[in-house]
């Protein structure tokens, strides 16, 4: 991969933070009309319905530029293409799950800081998949936790029913990242990230139909930010994570991922005029600076002697 492939990719990795960020309030508003399986079940399945014409326009798009076909080939690679989009699915139906239900029982501040966890469970799940982050990435995991810390505020220690929910929900995105690393390199993206969605959603749903009791009018009452989290939370922000993901290092991903809590207090202060503090700012500088250490080239290791 050349450096302008490498500054694409988490440049689009950096956009798609940014429509997480801001899906945060979409969430908060979202819940004030129908529960977390629901607002998750709905607005996974409108992903899915957004990326169904996608695949064959993007189809169409490399045969005209001469690019070999998008499509699966074989019966193993469509076995890989479902295996994928399954295990990525129930990955994403458990972190998003634990997420949305777990913020109903802690602080915004401790949800924050704990569902970025993931920073540092990438890293070290990965050593299990013999992915070894350099010194300067486990440096910026580091840097990242102190701004993660600052910029969130978490009240105190102790880890109640919501902080569990929030914690086991930052591993399954641990998990989920760990899957696309796997997998994008060898399936269609776009593909894969409407067949994970269809999973999430339909899980999501028949959960919402056994455990809440939706409703028509909560859902017309959300409308608003469930298209959101929808069509730009999952639609885009999901399928740009597995685009622009092929190649890159996990634990370099998420860390770019996580300036999502960057920019939902970024969202907070511009939609709902919530200013930020001096310890707040200085939580973003030390995420941004996390960011940076991570991407600056290792050393390589040298000949063995003889």
């Amino acid at each position: 991969m050349t450096r302008a492939q490498k500054t694409r990719r988490l440049l689009l990795l950096a956009l798609t933070a940014l429509i997480w960020g801001a899906a945060f309030v979409a969430q908060s508003v979202g819940m004030e009309h129908v529960g977390p399986f629901t607002f998750n079940g709905v607005r996974s399945l409108i992903g899915g319905l957004v990326l169904l014409p996608c695949v064959p326009l993007l189809d169409g798009l490399a045969q005209k530029n001469g690019e070999p076909s998008r499509a699966p080939k074989t019966p193993a690679d469509r076995r890989a293409l479902w295996q994928g989009g399954l295990l990525c699915g129930l990955a994403l139906t458990a972190g998003s799950s634990l997420q949305q239900a777990g913020i109903q029982y802690t602080t915004v501040g401790k949800a924050g800081f704990l569902t970025a966890m993931y920073i540092i469970l990438v890293p070290v799940l990965g050593v299990f998949w013999h992915k070894k982050p350099g010194a300067q990435v486990w440096a910026g995991v580091a840097l990242a936790v102190a701004g993660f810390y600052l910029l969130c505020r978490p009240e105190q220690l102790g880890v109640g029913r919501g902080e569990a929910m929030l914690l086991l929900g930052s591993l399954m995105f641990s998990f989920h990242i760990l899957l696309i690393d796997r997998f994008s390199p060898i399936v269609d993206g776009v593909r894969m990230s409407c067949i994970q969605f269809f999973v999430a959603g339909g899980i999501c749903f028949a959960a919402a139909l056994l455990f809440e009791r939706p409703t028509l009018g909560g859902l017309l009452a959300s409308w608003a930010p469930i298209l959101y989290a929808g069509v730009l939370s999952c639609g885009v922000g999901y399928t740009l994570q597995v685009v622009a993901q092929k190649g890159l290092d996990p634990t370099v991903a998420s860390l770019v991922l996580s300036l999502e809590s960057v920019f939902s207090v970024l969202a907070g202060w511009v939609l709902l005029h919530q200013a930020l503090s001096l310890r707040e700012l200085l939580g973003c500088a030390l995420i941004f600076a996390a960011i940076l250490l991570a991407q600056l080239p290792g050393k390589t290791p040298g000949p063995k002697k003889q």
